[in-house]
């Protein structure tokens, strides 16, 4: 079969390999869709924290079962989301059941080979059945599921006043499952055609632009500043500003990172009594009750998917994707009869 291979910064290589063999807990998948994350344009970039080349990108797939263990209670073709996080299980956070900061957690598509590949083998506690959805719904879950968290993290109660920041894949996906918990939600870019997707085409709460004016505008809007704020920009000076734009008692979230420190002037962390959260990827039970909101029909993520190519054109098109207009998510699909035949 037919693998494509980030061989170093900016150079990406097809690579032949044979079919993977499953070993004992594994079944063998096909992949069906793989979403576009920013960690793949990162890596490209040669700008991606504890990454290693060479290595095969992609985290965000839908995959369909080709054979499984008989005790799984997966059955052929039933389609799976998969969960991209390998954990030890025995460190001190995997014992209390916070998987996702596991001292040697290793990401499908950053330190393990991922999903640009025909067929995979996955351990079957990794794959998440998603009866009743379509391959672009189940390859969305992975990125869902790091808003979801995030919203986990912020402990959101409804109507309560929140601030996301950062209207990019992940603020996106806060932003929807903000709305699903009954949040009275704003939503923050720099960007206008950002906030028009966010407002407008997802209607996801009222959009401001952000700038030095943003606390007295939230104030303005909720009659007090929020509750909770949810910084997703992984930039340095918008996540200092989130100090300033919390409400006494109210807690910060940050999403987004960035390689450095940050500095917060504590007088006023303290002022205020402020929480502040990191949010790192996600937990098994995340998956699954992503995936029972989408079943539910209690969100609407189909419209992130901006942009769409086949996995034959994925060398061609994955360096320059983030400069196309009106990217917000690339979606790459392997339902190509020719592609499949010949490979």
């Amino acid at each position: 079969m037919k693998t494509l291979i980030l061989q170093k910064p900016g150079l990406l290589a097809w690579e032949e390999v044979p079919v993977p063999e499953p070993s004992i807990g594994h079944a063998l998948v096909r992949v069906r869709r793989c979403g576009v994350c920013g960690t793949d344009i990162h890596a490209l970039a040669g700008r991606q924290p504890f990454f290693t080349y060479p290595r095969r990108l992609g985290h965000e797939l839908c995959v369909e079962i080709i054979s499984a263990p008989a005790d799984s209670g997966l059955e052929a073709g039933d389609l799976c989301a998969v969960e991209a996080y390998y954990f030890c299980g025995s460190c001190p956070a995997c014992r209390s059941g916070k998987t996702n900061c596991c001292k040697s957690l290793r990401v499908l598509g950053v330190h393990i080979d991922g999903g640009h590949a025909p067929f995979l083998t996955v351990p079957v506690e990794k794959l998440h059945p998603a009866k009743g959805l379509a391959p672009d719904q189940i390859a969305l879950v992975e990125p869902l599921v790091i808003g979801a968290h995030g919203i986990e993290r912020a402990d959101l109660k409804n109507g309560e006043p929140v601030v996301i920041i950062g209207m990019g894949p992940i603020g996106l996906a806060a932003a929807i499952f903000a709305k699903a918990a009954g949040a009275n939600l704003a939503c923050v870019d720099v960007q206008p055609e950002r906030l028009r997707f966010a407002c407008e085409t997802m209607g996801l709460g009222k959009g401001f632009s952000a700038g030095e004016n943003l606390e007295q505008e939230l104030q303005g809007h909720f009659g007090q500043l929020p509750a909770a704020v949810i910084d997703a920009t992984g930039n340095q000076a918008s996540m200092r500003q989130a100090f300033q734009l919390a409400e006494h008692g109210g807690r910060i979230v940050f999403l987004g990172l960035f390689t450095g420190e940050l500095a917060f002037d504590d007088p006023n962390f303290h002022r205020r009594e402020l929480t502040l959260l990191a949010s790192r990827a996600g937990l098994p039970a995340t998956f699954k009750e992503v995936i029972r909101q989408m079943q539910a029909g209690r969100v609407d993520v189909l419209p992130l998917i901006t942009h769409r190519f086949s996995f034959a054109e994925t060398a061609e098109r994955l360096p320059g994707i983030h400069c196309e207009p009106d990217l917000v998510k690339a979606m790459i699909d392997f339902d190509s009869e020719d592609f499949h035949e010949n490979n």
